[in-house]
């Protein structure tokens, strides 16, 4: 029985440790993926959102250009979001 441990409770305190660390980690990580997880479901809510708000008028092909023109505006915003969230999920703290 160690001095640190009068009651044996908790094992060796190396191990405690050990232990506590790869669980800080993996709480870390699981931060890491729900942040984004949230990057992506805002890109995606941020691109529905503009299309939605898009008030189509003439006849198919004149639509679909002005889609196009809002996508060039809104997709490469939506993107950026994701490559944050990649890139916040790949790098370790």
């Amino acid at each position: 029985m160690s001095s640190e441990d009068p009651f044996g409770l908790f094992g060796d305190p190396e191990e405690l440790r050990r232990r506590m660390t790869e669980f800080a980690e993996q709480m870390q990580g699981a931060q890491k993926v729900a942040w984004a997880d949230n990057a992506i479901k805002l890109a995606v809510d941020m691109t529905v959102a503009g299309i939605n708000r898009l008030n189509l008028q003439g006849n198919a092909d004149q639509q679909a250009d002005e889609i196009r023109r809002a996508m060039g505006s809104l997709f490469p915003e939506a993107v950026a979001l994701v490559r944050e969230a990649r890139e916040g999920f790949g790098t370790s703290s």
